[in-house]
């Protein structure tokens, strides 16, 4: 099949289909005529056990480890079971995270309503320069990045 019916069958746009052969996630498939890439159902269910793993939000790196163990003559699965331990690990921090973050967000609305004007915002007040003893309310997590894990 050409990259547009494997990009179908996967339910991603083509864009997808070669980002992931660019990657090296996804094996480059044979040419034929005319330089056309010809996919088969082996890249089908590779291409969807990549996006099921990007469905649950792991990297590149996550997946490619997932695939060398899956393809591995491995007789048990621990490896894998670690790699989705340390991704589960990596989900409640970003939880924590996402959980303090609502908390600022909140303190940080009760600084203002509509009804001021622009130069009296006390959310614009706050990201600018926050009261004084009200430090919780714009932390900069240390170590990880937003929306961000590394692995």
């Amino acid at each position: 099949m050409k990259t547009g019916e494997l990009a179908t069958l996967a339910g991603c746009p083509v864009e997808t289909v070669r980002y992931y052969e660019k990657s090296g996630l996804l094996h480059a498939p044979l040419r034929g005529e005319n330089n056309y890439r010809h996919y088969d159902h082996t890249h089908v269910e590779r291409l969807m056990f990549i996006r099921r793993c990007r469905a649950l939000d792991m990297t590149q790196d996550e997946i490619r480890a997932l695939l060398e163990a899956k393809e591995s003559q491995e007789p048990h699965c621990g490896k894998i079971d670690a790699i989705i331990s340390e991704h589960l690990h990596h989900v409640q921090q970003r939880i924590q995270e996402l959980q303090a973050l609502e908390q600022q967000l909140k303190a940080l609305n009760q600084h203002c309503n509509a009804d001021r004007s622009m130069s009296e915002c006390g959310i614009l007040r706050e990201l600018k320069e926050p009261t004084e003893g009200d430090n919780s309310l714009l932390e900069i997590p240390n170590g990880h990045l937003a929306g961000v894990h590394s692995h």
